[in-house]
């Protein structure tokens, strides 16, 4: 059956609607679901730029599996869809792409995990009492760890300084500085190492702020500028002219459907790292005391070298 214009143009706008939720995981299923549907039900009859259209929703399904989703759920959706595209198209260049499609998800959906290794040791006992028992010994209570580091630490320390060039206990003394900060947290009271611990997890970008954000359109002298490979850095594809792109403070530009779920997850330029505000109070008070901190560190730092060149 042919489509009217108006049928057609619906049909247009839906395809560009799922265009952009295939990018957002959330939506991800449930659009190329109905991809799925819309494909059996209207490819045969659409018109050759429809068809088009088609064929560019498929594949950016196929670029967003392979830059984002890991998901075996997700890749099975795809080598479904891709499998129903391939039997429709009748173009050799897009039968070949679909084909390449269809393998690497087959790789991904029914690949086998590795089964688990024996260990290559026997589950070997321990001498309990003269006795040697079934289990493996059980690990130390903590005080007791932090007690032989310790002792062994004083040991190591007397040894070396009354045998100085003993290669033996150099080593020793090596062997057992690893230790302890491998051990650390058993060694040191609790909360003495509080204030070196990793940066808290970055929270995702403020939702007014990446609302704020400015949308630019790329026009053909924009284009000519970037070059002929322009990409956007999240999604890969190539920049065509009037595509829609949205820019961060950094100046840096991505495509508003990529951008966002990325800020959610990362809150930072893919380029360049610029992290954007977050309405997390807790973390943003923690970035501002790490400010502080740095400025501190930096002057005390300037105050040794100015200290050194005076005694130059």
């Amino acid at each position: 059956m042919e489509f009217s214009f108006k049928d057609e143009k619906k049909l247009e706008q839906r395809l560009e609607e799922l265009h952009k939720d295939v990018s957002r995981k959330q939506k991800f299923e449930d659009a190329v679901a109905a991809l799925n549907s819309l494909l059996r039900d209207h490819y045969s009859s659409a018109s050759p730029s429809l068809r088009k259209l088609f064929y560019g929703v498929v594949c950016r399904v196929a670029t967003v599996l392979k830059t984002r989703y890991t998901s075996l759920g997700f890749w099975a959706a795809g080598l479904a869809l891709f499998q129903l595209a391939h039997s429709l198209v009748s173009d050799p260049s897009e039968k070949a792409h679909l084909l390449a499609c269809i393998d690497e998800a087959r790789q991904v959906v029914h690949q086998e995990n590795d089964p688990p290794q024996p260990s290559s040791s026997p589950n070997q006992g321990y001498l309990f009492e003269g006795h040697l028992t079934v289990d493996r010994e059980p690990p130390q209570p903590q005080w007791l760890v932090q007690s032989n580091l310790l002792t062994a630490a004083m040991a190591a320390g007397s040894s070396s300084e009354s045998g100085p060039g003993n290669e033996e206990n150099s080593e020793s003394a090596v062997n057992l500085l690893q230790s302890l900060i491998d051990n650390l947290d058993s060694v040191l009271p609790p909360g003495v190492l509080d204030d070196v611990r990793a940066a808290p997890r970055v929270p995702p970008a403020s939702k007014q702020v990446v609302a704020n954000l400015p949308v630019v359109t790329i026009t053909e002298e924009v284009l000519k500028k970037l070059g002929e490979d322009a990409d956007c850095c999240i999604c890969k594809e190539n920049l065509v002219v009037n595509d829609k792109m949205q820019e961060l403070p950094c100046k840096h530009t991505f495509h508003p459907p990529c951008l966002k779920p990325w800020l959610d997850e990362h809150n930072s330029c893919p380029i360049c790292r610029h992290e954007l505000q977050t309405d997390d109070h807790a973390y943003e008070s923690w970035k501002e005391r790490e400010k502080e901190a740095e400025e501190d560190r930096k002057g005390a730092a300037n105050a040794i070298r100015g200290g050194e060149y005076m005694y130059v």
